[in-house]
């Protein structure tokens, strides 16, 4: 029969690439996390395990395991976590990794709505504000229980296997100019903007390290031309503070925008770019009595209109 604890071993030497990464994840001794492994390829019968040059990588068999430890653990998961609901009346700790806009427009607004529900029952979240690549990779590695990403029509995403997600809301990315700017072009505020019109004025954008950085060059790629950076910030209200300044052109999605925005001309696309941001957990642990109540809260927050803005009004 094949040890639940030396399948959990498994599937973090799948997540985390090197026995001894896999060790300290686990708070193990390397030799210990070898003797497990060589203890269920004897269960497996049959080697789960290779060498590969100086690491170790899975046989097709080790990832077969793999795929269904996943299943199993998770399953374990939410039944650790449903007899803890029964026997203390509360519902845990949530992990939550989102990018930065989410972080500020979703996940502020759901602490507030769990601090205003009985403190005895509700979750209690953990927040950790990471871009979505790396939020998945803790995902995959269970280090966190929930991520917020997103993906752009330009730029789609692929999820790791053995999770589960659901679209939490599609906005619309939009052409952020400084008023005297749109007005040299001959843009009304709101008027549908054509980027290859755009091609000689200065662009500001994300750093390079983002995806937004991506979905910028693709967007701006399609339109025929390369947009000349003239500065990099991850930081979206960085960028529209420039673009107040006249220093450029900017692409920003909505949920990213600053509260007030008088000082910008802002305009949907010609061709459109959208972004939808979903949320992500492990394959069965959504069961999970807290995680399940905050899924919940963060869906019904979120209009079913397509509008993308969180029924709390903020933006």
């Amino acid at each position: 029969m094949l040890d639940v604890r030396r399948l959990r071993i498994l599937q973090h030497l799948a997540a985390y690439g090197t026995v001894a990464a896999t060790a300290e994840a686990l708070h193990l001794t390397p030799p210990a996390v070898s003797q497990h492994l060589a203890a269920l390829q004897k269960e497996a019968g049959t080697p789960v395990v290779e060498k590969a040059g100086r690491t170790l990588r899975l046989t097709a068999a080790g990832e077969l395991l793999v795929a269904h430890a996943e299943i199993i653990l998770a399953e374990l998961a939410a039944a650790e976590s449903g007899l803890a609901a029964l026997q203390t009346g509360r519902h845990g700790i949530v992990r939550i990794a989102a990018f930065p806009s989410a972080a500020r427009t979703l996940i502020a607004p759901l602490w507030q709505r769990l601090v205003e529900t009985d403190a005895s029952s509700a979750p209690s979240l953990r927040l950790s504000v990471l871009e979505p690549d790396e939020a998945l990779d803790r995902l995959r590695k269970r280090s966190i229980d929930l991520a917020v990403v997103h993906s752009y029509t330009v730029l789609p995403r692929n999820f790791p296997a053995a999770c589960e997600q659901a679209v939490l809301m599609e906005e619309p990315v939009l052409l952020a100019l400084h008023p005297q700017q749109a007005e040299a072009l001959r843009l009304a505020a709101g008027q549908p903007a054509d980027l290859s019109r755009l091609a000689d004025v200065p662009w500001l954008t994300p750093g390079p390290e983002t995806s937004c950085h991506e979905m910028i060059q693709r967007a701006c790629g399609s339109a025929g031309f390369v947009p000349d950076v003239r500065a990099c910030s991850s930081d979206f209200s960085v960028l529209t503070a420039l673009v107040a300044a006249g220093a450029g052109a900017a692409l920003i999605p909505r949920m990213a925008l600053p509260e007030t925005t008088a000082a910008l001309s802002l305009h949907p696309l010609v061709h459109p770019v959208s972004r939808t941001v979903y949320t992500v957990s492990l394959a069965g642990t959504a069961k999970r009595p807290d995680l399940r109540h905050v899924l919940d809260l963060l869906h019904s927050a979120v209009p079913g209109d397509g509008s993308g803005a969180p029924r709390n009004g903020t933006r």
